[in-house]
C-alpha cells in the first residue's frame, strides 16, 4: 500500500505497514534533516500530511518560535533549558566561545542563539492528539549527539514543551 501527497510524493509503506520520508532542507546556512514517520499508514490522514507539509514549509518560523520558548524558560532555574545551558558552560569551559555565533553579556542568550537545528521529526500518526506531532532537535555541538534540546510541537506548530534528551 502507499499514500500519495502533493508535497511528499508517494509514501510507500514497509512490510509492517509503517511509512517513512526523509529530506534535507536548507535553513539559512544550516542543513536540517526532516523525517516523517508513522508506525501504521492507516493512522495517517491527509490532514496530517497537509499539516506536516505546512510545518516543513514554515521551518524558519518554527525555529524562531522554538528559540523564543527556550528563552522563556531561562529564568526558571529548574527548567531543562537552564540545566542544558549550565551543562554546556561546565562541559565546554573556555572552548564555549568557539561554538557561539555572537558573544554578549548574556551567555544563556548566546547559547540559545548559537544552537543548531539538527533535525525535525514529524510523527504523522499523532495529528490532533495530545502527544507531540513534531520534535525539533537542537545541539550546540553537532558532534555531541547526546547533548541536545528537544522542542515538542503540536500539529498547529505550537510549542508544547522543551526537554533534554536525557
Amino acid at each position: 500500500m502507499a499514500i500519495e501527497h502533493d508535497f511528499f510524493g508517494l509514501l510507500e509503506s514497509g512490510p509492517d505497514g509503517s511509512i517513512f520520508w526523509s529530506e534535507n532542507v536548507d535553513l539559512g546556512d544550516q542543513n536540517v534533516t526532516v523525517d516523517l514517520t508513522a508506525p501504521d499508514q492507516d493512522d495517517v490522514s491527509q490532514a496530517a500530511l497537509d499539516a506536516a507539509a505546512a510545518m516543513v514549509s514554515a521551518l524558519e518560523e518554527l525555529d524562531r518560535r522554538s528559540r523564543v520558548a527556550m528563552l522563556a524558560e531561562v529564568d526558571n532555574r529548574a527548567s531543562e533549558v537552564t540545566e542544558y545551558i549550565l551543562m554546556q558552560q561546565e562541559t565546554l569551559g573556555d572552548e564555549l566561545e568557539d561554538f557561539l555565533v555572537d558573544v554578549s553579556t548574556d551567555p544563556a542568550v548566546d547559547i540559545i542563539r548559537s544552537l543548531q537545528l539538527m533535525s525535525m521529526t514529524i510523527l504523522a500518526d499523532e495529528h490532533g492528539g495530545e502527544d507531540p506531532f513534531a520534535v525539533l532537535e537542537y545541539a550546540l555541538d553537532p558532534d555531541a549527539a547526546d547533548d541536545v534540546l528537544l522542542v515538542n510541537l503540536d500539529s498547529s506548530g505550537t510549542v508544547l514543551s522543551v526537554t533534554s534528551a536525557d
